[in-house]
């Protein structure tokens, strides 16, 4: 598998006319090696490729990075990291310049004398399309987070607490598998539905509230990413308007996902859908972003969007939402699979309106 990976890399080295890249940022030395410790640097060559770290984590290393020759540091991370660029003969070393802490950029620059290092490189581009192992650790992700949800809808209740509700979702996907959240989960209730990132709070459910719960479960290191809203007791008539007008907003963006489209293209979909029922003001973030390694990659689908074509083996969100001051708000969210022909829903949980008598 990393191998693949290794050869996009060294391919990326060749094009920028570098003889190195010194990898930093923790998810990409995940990505390249296999290893999931930290407090790590990688170097790559042309045919080489070392892993350094401390006697905390040599033998994982040797068991997770089975490519890399790993090379324990006693006396710094960065003087080890110095002595082996300087050992391998290198003239020219890429670094990630949106990973590097500049206090260290500094110190390497001033131990490399000689040595050409001030070409940043990014490398998250390389995971943007997912391999065969990647898909498969992020729909155990989604699989895990739909059991959560449907455990959650015989949990919630009114008089218990938001937090309750997020510690609940966050307990059970731990019991399916999960080594953690992919991120801080989001519940917001009543008038605080209309604030897209509302963390959980001690507020309490009440009968009438829209609940929106934005959660995930990180998989051998890998995210998904759902959003579900239900409603405590029996909707009214605007808050089954408005539920109906972003679910199809959703499905809309959902049937159009596929390779060749943009992320502008698609986003406009749901914006449009939005319009049409008077409510896409209330829809101010970008209707998706890829996820994987970390819980926000690119490409995005937005109106901003850099993204030309989606490609098959791209996993995004799509999840429009609407918020609105005062009233309240939802949003429906699943991650999303591109597939050679169109795409796959990998969250798999109820989209429709659930009242919780």
């Amino acid at each position: 598998m990393n191998v693949f990976r290794l050869n996009a890399l060294r391919k990326c080295m060749a094009d920028k006319n570098l003889d190195g890249i010194l990898v930093t940022k923790e998810v990409n030395l995940h990505y390249f090696s296999g290893f999931r410790g930290d407090d790590t640097t990688l170097i790559i060559t042309k045919d080489k490729a070392l892993l350094i770290t401390d006697s905390r984590y040599k033998e994982q290393a040797e068991a997770e990075a089975p490519l890399f020759d790993i090379m324990e540091q006693k006396e710094g991370l960065l003087r080890k990291t110095v002595e082996e660029i300087k050992l391998l003969g290198c003239k020219a070393v890429g670094f990630e310049g949106n990973a590097l802490h500049y206090d260290d950029y500094a110190a390497l620059v001033k131990n490399l004398q000689g040595i050409a290092f001030n070409r940043s490189v990014h490398l998250d581009v390389l995971r943007q399309i997912k391999d065969a192992d990647e898909i498969r650790l992020i729909r155990k992700a989604c699989e895990i987070a739909d059991i959560a949800y449907r455990d959650i809808l015989d949990f919630i209740r009114p008089g218990i607490t938001e937090i309750a509700v997020a510690a609940r979702l966050e307990h059970i996907m731990r019991e399916a598998g999960a080594e953690k959240t992919s991120f801080d989960t989001i519940v917001a209730s009543g008038l605080r539905g209309s604030m897209p990132h509302g963390a959980a709070t001690n507020k309490l459910i009440e009968v009438g509230d829209f609940v929106t719960m934005d959660y995930g479960a990180r998989y051998q290191g890998y995210c998904s990413d759902t959003t579900r809203t239900v409603c405590i007791g029996q909707a009214t008539e605007r808050q089954h308007q408005i539920y109906e007008t972003v679910l199809s907003a959703q499905e809309a963006a959902l049937a159009v996902i596929a390779p060749g489209k943009s992320g502008k293209e698609i986003d406009s979909v749901a914006r449009k859908r939005l319009a049409e029922d008077g409510v896409e003001q209330y829809f101010g973030h970008g209707l998706g972003h890829s996820l994987g390694l970390e819980i926000h990659e690119e490409p995005r689908l937005s109106k901003s969007s850099k993204c030309e074509s989606l490609q098959p083996g791209m996993i995004i969100t799509d999840e429009p939402g609407v918020y609105i001051p005062g009233w309240g708000g939802l949003r429906i969210e699943d991650t999303v699979l591109v597939t050679d022909f169109g795409s796959e829903r990998l969250t798999k949980s109820d989209k429709h309106l659930i009242e919780i008598q």
